[in-house]
């Protein structure tokens, strides 16, 4: 995706026409020295992905405020003082909801099942942008009671409440967009995250997941007539994104190239 995005920026962006964009496997105890290398042989910036998004927080020079409530950053940009850490999985699930499924998270009811890394980004990024109210869907109680205890100061007009998947409150409101962000649906024997026909009026379904490109989630969405979208598109404004913390060209012009590019690749 950023490659190709890079090379259709060339033509009129001169001073991008040796950037490249590089994978590199490392093994999560080596981060911490690799981070370092990085920094000493001047690459620009950096991704990164789960699990060190984590480890890489307590390890870089700054946090973008954004980032620093979600403890996890995605994307790292070299300034002089070192590495800045930024956060754009929110972004990109907020652009992939508006763009998939016109809803916007401002105003809006959510379940968010999960109670993770992806879970808590998402949950940051809907209480920052004033969600209506947050429903937190988790089977395990203790990480449930943790991410509410942590987000509770960001619920300043939205209500933060929790569940259990197989028990929802009779006060859950109707017209809910619902969000997976824990791993349920990379195969295609795992069980429903949240059983859809339990919760009132459901108005849409986004799963993080986008590789299988339809999970049992979103079988079950598309049975039930209700609008639902997977997370390629979350992937691709992320992407787009980072981009434009490293290069200042602004999301929205790169995130068509960067969708082709990816959907291309899926293919393969």
């Amino acid at each position: 995706m950023h490659n190709a995005a890079l090379a259709a920026l060339t033509a009129k962006r001169p001073r991008l026409a040796d950037w490249r964009y590089f994978r590199f496997e490392i093994h999560p105890d080596d981060l911490p020295r690799a981070l370092e290398l990085f920094r000493e042989k001047k690459f620009h910036g950096l991704n990164l992905t789960v699990p060190h998004k984590i480890i890489a927080f307590d390890r870089i020079a700054a946090i973008d405020p954004a980032a620093r409530p979600i403890g996890a950053v995605n994307t790292l940009v070299l300034t002089p003082s070192g590495w800045r850490g930024h956060n754009t999985d929110g972004y990109g699930l907020a652009a992939a909801i508006r763009e998939n499924l016109g809803l916007d998270l401002a105003g809006t009811h959510v379940i968010l099942v999960g109670a993770g890394g992806a879970a808590r980004g998402a949950a940051v990024e809907c209480l920052q942008r004033r969600c209506a109210s947050l429903w937190i869907a988790n089977r395990t109680a203790a990480n449930l009671d943790a991410i509410l205890s942590d987000l509770a100061p960001l619920a300043t007009g939205s209500t933060l409440r929790g569940f259990t998947p197989g028990a929802p409150p009779v006060d859950l409101p109707s017209g809910t967009l619902v969000i997976n962000a824990t791993s349920a649906g990379l195969r295609a024997t795992d069980a429903l995250p949240v059983d859809l026909t339990t919760l009132p009026k459901v108005a849409a379904v986004f799963d993080m997941i986008y590789n299988p490109p339809q999970t049992p989630l979103l079988a079950r969405a598309t049975k039930l007539g209700l609008p639902s979208a997977n997370g390629l598109a979350m992937l691709i404004h992320q992407g787009a994104k980072a981009l434009e913390i490293w290069t200042d060209v602004p999301a929205a012009t790169t995130a068509p190239i960067m969708a082709t590019a990816a959907r291309d690749a899926l293919k393969h």
